[in-house]
C-alpha cells in the first residue's frame, strides 16, 4: 500500500539529459576539431565579400550588446547575481565587435576609427564586463592613515519591501 504514496520520479527534461552526460570531453573534442577547420577556412575563403543586409547584421550586434549592457546594469542594481551571465555574454559581443569592427574597416580614417572605437569603448567595457562576470567587489573600501582596517563584511542591500 505504501508504494501508492512514492513520490513520483521527476521527469527529465532535455536539460537534465545534457547534464548527465559529462561535457568535458565534447568541449575539448570540438576545439580539437575546430584548429584544422580553420586552416581551410583561411585557405579557402575570398579575403572580400558583397554581403547582404550588412546594416542589419550590424545593427543586430549593438542591439545585442545594449540589450547586454542595460540587462547587466538592471540585474546588479537588484543585487541579482544573474549579472555575471549578462556580464560574460557582453563581454563577448563587445569584443567580437571591436574585432570585427578593425578587421573589416578599409586602410586609412576608417581603420584609425574602427581602432579608436575599439581602444577606447568596445574593449574597456568588455573588462568591465569580464570583471563583472568573474565576481571581482564592487568597490574597495577607503581606509584613513592611522585607523585600523575594517573586518566586518560589507551588509546585502536592504529590500524596499514592507
Amino acid at each position: 500500500m505504501t508504494a501508492l504514496y512514492a513520490p513520483a520520479r521527476p521527469r527529465l527534461t532535455w536539460i537534465n539529459r545534457i547534464t548527465r552526460v559529462r561535457p568535458e570531453p565534447v568541449l575539448l573534442a570540438s576545439g580539437v576539431a575546430l584548429v584544422p577547420w580553420l586552416y581551410v577556412l583561411a585557405r579557402t575563403l575570398p579575403s572580400t565579400a558583397r554581403v547582404a543586409h550588412w546594416n542589419a547584421a550590424w545593427a543586430g550586434l549593438d542591439a545585442l550588446e545594449s540589450l547586454g549592457l542595460l540587462s547587466t546594469a538592471v540585474l546588479r542594481l537588484r543585487g541579482d547575481d544573474r549579472h555575471r551571465l549578462t556580464a560574460a555574454a557582453t563581454g563577448a559581443l563587445l569584443v567580437v565587435d571591436a574585432w570585427f569592427d578593425t578587421v573589416t574597416a578599409a586602410s586609412g580614417g576608417e581603420l584609425a576609427g574602427a581602432v579608436a572605437m575599439a581602444l577606447g569603448a568596445e574593449l574597456p567595457l568588455a573588462a568591465v564586463c569580464a570583471a563583472l562576470a568573474l565576481g571581482f567587489p564592487r568597490s574597495t573600501p577607503q581606509v584613513s592613515p592611522g585607523s585600523p582596517p575594517t573586518t566586518a563584511s560589507p551588509r546585502p542591500p536592504q529590500s524596499t519591501r514592507t
